[in-house]
């Protein structure tokens, strides 16, 4: 891009990079010349003007000079762009908010976000009936159905499993999500808290929290009796509600401005969540999930949430 972006400059009225810029935008990919063109002509209409360029891992920032009246309803619009261009496209603040520069909270989902799967699809799938299972947790992460009624349905099809499932789930299926441990170990370096919220189940979130030096965690509670999962779930279903409730209370907690939060998750029962924080993001999601929450990453591993937390040009 930087070539496509140097042949810019020199064939338009670029502002000069010793002014200040306004925004930034984050691209997470190598663009060819008509997608940067159909970028620019994009900013340019709402009165954008670009002023510079910088490589990130994984993509670029641009400098803009201009005014925006209204963050949500341009970022809305460049979401359909970004969809049609196949990369992700986010407009910040030149310093945004939340910011690495301040303490401040890290929450995530974990199945499909922090690690790559999702765990009771896994644990279904020594029953034999991870295809009937795998659908219904479709439907609920797309919002189609009722989250806690989805789970109890799904757990009640566990029962007779020997516990020790569990734990061979953990050991052969799970696998960080990429940029997982860059982005904890970069945000807990700059005094940040890291919580896992989870509609999955404890006995996972418990050891990676031991494996990633979590702050907190929150997840449900699978019944064991005598080594055999009983196909119930002990005590409140963690749901949207819960996510969104918990954000809230450990930023208080924590005595950290809600301003100050991330969220990631991919699934509808997410949304509440990333609406509340500072900055919600659907990490890999699913389309409507994509379409409803304030930022979108689709491209490239966690860690490019922190080109969403640096000021221009860090």
């Amino acid at each position: 891009m930087l070539k496509v972006f140097k042949s810019y400059m020199q064939s338009s009225d670029v502002i000069s990079s010793l002014i200040a810029p306004d925004y930034q935008l984050y691209i997470s990919a190598n663009l060819q010349a008509q997608q940067f063109q159909t970028i620019h002509a994009a900013l340019a209409a709402h009165g954008l003007a670009v002023m510079d360029a910088q490589e990130v891992i994984g993509g670029w920032k641009l400098a803009l000079i201009g005014n925006v009246k209204d963050m949500k309803q341009r970022n809305a619009e460049l979401r359909l762009l970004s969809e049609n261009l196949d990369v992700d496209i986010a407009l910040l603040e030149a310093s945004p908010a939340p910011n690495l520069n301040k303490p401040g909270v890290l929450f995530m989902d974990m199945d499909s976000t922090l690690i790559q799967c999702e765990c009771i699809d896994e644990i279904a799938d020594f029953l034999g009936i991870k295809a009937q299972i795998s659908a219904i947790t479709q439907s609920a992460m797309e919002g189609k159905l009722d989250f806690s009624e989805s789970l109890i349905a799904r757990v009640k099809l566990l029962a007779g499993l020997d516990e020790s499932v569990l734990n061979q789930v953990y050991e052969e299926r799970i696998r960080l999500t990429d940029g997982a441990e860059r982005l904890i170990n970069t945000v807990q370096s700059k005094g940040w808290k890291v919580g896992l919220v989870s509609g999955g189940f404890t006995f996972f979130t418990a050891l990676l929290k031991e494996r990633l030096n979590l702050d907190f965690t929150s997840a449900n509670t699978l019944e064991i009796i005598d080594g055999k999962l009983t196909g119930r779930v002990l005590g409140n279903i963690v749901d949207a509600n819960s996510k969104r409730t918990l954000l809230i209370e450990k930023c208080a907690e924590w005595d950290i401005a809600l301003q100050q939060s991330v969220a990631l998750g991919d699934g509808a029962n997410d949304l509440p969540m990333l609406g509340v924080a500072g900055l919600g993001i659907a990490f890999h999601a699913k389309p409507k999930v994509r379409a409803a929450a304030p930022f979108a990453l689709s491209h490239g591993g966690l860690d490019h949430t922190l080109h969403l937390l640096n000021d221009w040009k860090v």
